[in-house]
């Protein structure tokens, strides 16, 4: 259990591709973030994310009508039906080929899936005890190109399908007699967004060239019959043969001419009423997603430019237009009340929600749109500050997920950030030259430290009293001090004959720890003139030290993935860990080498010790983050913190599919002119080649770090911020559940007064709010009565909540009641049914440090007391231990 970390939370992103979708409530924004999915909470003000993922980055989401369902589509075409409401994975399926759009019909009996030129329309699963997941009901086939875009009408008999061939399709959901499928054409470009009318079969296409079409049917939806069955397809509109019914479905094949008319029925008919232009200027010319709500006639749309425009249809009158910023915009959503407008720039990992009557931001945030490299937790563990590789430390508060400042002062890569003792206060340091400091009180940048001679720091760390700011460089091989009360340098370290690649004060004496790639570490006694008062001799180049929470211990990481434990007080080492293969780094696409042998070369770039020092946590090249007891020396766990195939070295072995005569298909020339053929990287480069047409990112991990009360830990990885918890996130976590325990059934029994089979019955729900409920009911004078009727079973379980409780309510002497008199009633029990020996060795520990401490106090204050008093402060001491011994017991 003391390692059971479950992935949490992802911050630090949360756009990247695909297409947003508010909830049906219209009060959370759903965005899939590479290949998880967050949900925005715009009414409280906090995020979350799915403990679900893909295979590889998500291109589509498709949420049903009563919000409960989503279909979420990978770039590959795997499917995840998942519930929204148990956050739960409800079925696989896999599409085969790249899935561009996913859209539920307004009744909830089905959804339509396109990919490449063909549409499918599946049953969805209903409210019933059945479960018909994708089961295939119709094909259509229509389009010569790619569809790009799905619309339904709002009775769901007709949907609407735009292609990248310019044309727009209207197929009916049922086997409608006078209309079975429509071509229009109109537009010069691929279609945006097609969208109907509201209660009408009327529609408006837009293109990406800037042109809207309005078309009038002449049909109403009421108007639609439906063939009877001893009615034959026609072998021009449709052919079906029983090979591809069992496979597709019903197919339905469409061509460019009018479906020729029965002689009882007239076909529907579409006319072009209007044709519509955006602005002609460059701003205008790329328009790269569209969005309509049909209820307020709202149409948004957006350019690659920034710039989006709001207009109301069908007379095309512009109510609205702003520039968001420079780079495209990739989705356009609407919420069901239409005031709310959602934004997703996948350039800058934008998602903004913008509600136009009033011209204000509901929501607006961004992620770091270059990799992270540093992380650090604030003493309360309430906030986390991130630095990137665009410039920006971003500092999010780790309840809600959301970044609340920005400070953008840096012009280059942020490579480290720490927090001073107070927790107001963020220093970082930059390859820009600098090393800054920045208040959260006014959330400005109230120092600057600078060197005398440019350099590039690559470490950073701050004294246990804020005092003193101290940064490494990497070209220079110093290390630079500062006072943080006034600013000015105060000494220059030289001595390493490498770049000082990390920095770490000791947490109870005034000694900096400072790692090099000449193959030292060097202890600087900061009381003593800043002399060396220790070098430690490494067996490769040092790459990351940290002093252990008590002072007794330091780790460094070398560039042999070795983590060496040292005695800084006897510059002796105490041990060592190979944790070259627990990496388990995997074969990027280009290398030419088998990943156990690159492996070689891979090393731990983070540590952290956790705040009892016990275990010791290691991150890197890999996509493994690791670990270890600090005093065994030895793996406890080893977490894959991602599993998208859309980043680099994710998998070990390089797929046989991928594999030609000539080697790997990413090594493979395509003929590019008079190019040399495919570049490989540069030996050293970690993040790839960004000049290259198609980029990968490799997954790498660049920080970590515990938080303060040790119950979770943050990763900045090539995903993000990735959070892990030991709270587990589940609202609903029951007991020995059955059909007679609800929360109802828990309320009757404490109106008949039945006090103990009420907290038996609430436990067994185990919900915090109705155990807590049910406790604050008992009256003060039953305590004793209940404790005592309580099955063993159900008493530790109250004894734990009892102590949670303690920490946060007010009613103090009300829970200091039941503690004491479950441990009266109960003791013998519990001693049983824990391990006794633990709690004497913690005993014995606590003991002989209350004796330590008393005598190394009473040596200083000899002169000032006598021996009379010495002993009754020793003998009180000596009590003081013994109780709180007893407690522990």
């Amino acid at each position: 259990m003391k390692f059971a970390y479950r992935f949490s939370n992802l911050l630090g992103a949360v756009y990247r591709q695909g297409n947003l979708n508010f909830s049906k409530d219209g009060n959370a924004v759903i965005s899939p973030v590479g290949n998880r999915v967050s949900v925005f909470d715009l009414k409280n003000n906090s995020s979350e994310t799915f403990p679900i993922s893909t295979s590889k980055n998500i291109s589509c989401v498709g949420l049903s009508a009563d919000g409960r369902l989503a279909v979420v589509v990978d770039q590959d075409g795997a499917a995840l039906l998942i519930s929204l409401v148990t956050r739960a994975v409800l079925h696989h399926f896999h599409f085969h080929k790249p899935v561009s759009s996913v859209s539920f019909s307004p009744d909830g009996r089905s959804f339509v899936v396109t990919k490449e030129n063909v549409a499918l329309m599946y049953h969805a699963p209903g409210r019933r005890r059945e479960f018909n997941a994708f089961v295939l009901d119709k094909t259509y086939y229509g389009p010569y190109d790619e569809t790009t875009c799905i619309d339904w009408t709002d009775d769901s008999r007709c949907f609407a399908v735009g292609s990248r061939d310019t044309s727009t399709w209207v197929f009916g959901a049922e086997r409608w007699e006078n209309l079975i499928y429509y071509s229009l054409g109109g537009h010069k470009d691929a279609v945006i967004g097609c969208f109907f009318h509201r209660d009408s079969l009327d529609l408006y296409t837009v293109s990406q060239d800037g042109a809207l079409c309005v078309w009038e049917c002449d049909t109403e939806p009421e108007g639609l019959k439906l063939k009877s069955q001893s009615q034959k397809p026609q072998s021009d509109d449709e052919e079906e043969d029983d090979d591809d019914e069992e496979k597709e479905g019903e197919v339905i094949r469409g061509k460019a001419e009018t479906p020729r008319e029965k002689k009882k029925s007239k076909n529907a008919r579409y006319k072009q009423r209007s044709k519509h232009f955006f602005n002609k200027e460059g701003d205008f010319n790329n328009l790269t997603a569209a969005a309509f709500h049909k209820h307020t006639n709202l149409l948004v749309t957006g350019f690659s430019s920034g710039v989006f425009l709001l207009h109301e249809l069908p007379e095309f009158n512009l109510i609205h237009s702003l520039s968001i910023s420079d780079q495209r915009i990739s989705s356009i959503a609407i919420n069901s009340s239409g005031d709310w407008i959602g934004f997703g720039c996948s350039g800058l990992g934008q998602l903004l929600v913008w509600e136009w009557q009033s011209e204000s931001y509901v929501f607006k945030q961004q992620g770091h749109f270059n990799n992270m490299a540093a992380l650090a937790y604030s003493p309360d563990g309430q906030h986390i500050a991130t630095g990137g590789d665009d410039g920006k430390v971003k500092v999010w508060n780790s309840n809600s997920g959301l970044c609340f400042v920005t400070f953008t002062e840096h012009s280059s890569s942020v490579t480290c950030v720490v927090f001073n003792a107070s927790g107001f206060v963020i220093v970082s340091a930059s390859l820009d030259g600098t090393v800054r400091a920045f208040d959260l009180h006014r959330y400005r940048n109230f120092r600057t430290f600078t060197s005398p001679r440019p350099a590039q720091f690559s470490s950073l760390a701050i004294d246990v009293s804020g005092e003193l700011v101290s940064a490494g460089a990497q070209d220079s091989f110093e290390i630079f001090l500062w006072s943080m009360q006034t600013g000015r340098l105060l000494e220059i370290l030289g001595g390493h004959e490498g770049p000082v690649s990390c920095l770490s004060f000791s947490p109870v004496q005034s000694v900096l720890a400072s790692s090099s790639w000449d193959r030292t570490v060097r202890l600087w006694d900061m009381k003593d003139s800043w002399k060396v008062k220790e070098t430690l001799p490494l067996t490769a180049d040092g790459l990351v030290v940290a002093f252990r929470p008590d002072g007794q211990e330091l780790a460094v990481a070398t560039l042999n993935g070795e983590i060496s434990f040292w005695n800084p007080q006897t510059a002796a080492q105490t041990g060592s860990v190979s944790g070259r293969h627990d990496l388990e780094t995997g074969r990027k696409e280009t290398d030419k080498i088998t990943a156990k042998q690159s492996a070689k070369g891979k090393s731990f770039l983070s540590l952290c010790y956790s705040a009892d020092g016990e275990s010791i946590l290691a991150g890197g090249q890999s996509k493994f983050v690791c670990i270890y007891s600090a005093k065994e020396q030895m793996l406890m766990k080893k977490f894959e913190i991602s599993c998208n195939l859309s980043f680099d070295a994710m998998e070990e072995f390089l797929d046989r599919r991928k594999m030609t005569e000539f080697g790997s298909l990413a090594l493979v020339d395509e003929g590019a002119g008079d190019e040399d053929g495919v570049d490989i990287s540069l030996p050293g480069v970690r993040k790839g080649d960004m000049s290259s047409r198609h980029f990968k990112p490799e997954i790498r991990v660049s920080s970590l770090r515990f938080s303060p009360t040790g119950r979770s830990f943050a990763a900045t990885s090539t995903e993000g911020l990735l959070i892990y918890s030991l709270d587990g996130s589940l609202v609903f976590d029951p007991y020995d559940l059955d059909l007679d325990v609800t929360p109802s059934s828990v309320r009757s029994q404490l109106r008949l007064q039945e006090w103990a089979s009420a907290i038996v019955l609430a436990f067994r729900l185990n919900e915090a709010a109705l155990k807590q409920e049910v406790l604050e009911t008992v009256p003060h004078q039953q305590i004793a009565v209940v404790c005592a009727s309580l099955p063993d079973i159900y008493v530790e379980k109250l004894l734990y909540f009892v102590s949670s409780c303690l920490e946060k309510s007010g009613h103090l002497q009300f829970y200091m009641t039941w503690t004491e008199k479950l441990l009266m009633l109960h003791t013998q029990k519990l001693k049983n049914s824990c391990d006794f020996n633990v709690y004497n060795i913690r005993y014995a520990e606590a003991l002989s440090k209350q004796r330590g401490m008393k005598r190394a106090v009473d040596e200083e204050e000899e002169d000032e007391e006598d021996e009379c008093k010495e002993e009754d402060a020793e003998d009180e001491g000596l009590s003081e231990a013994m109780s709180d011994a007893e407690m522990i017991l």
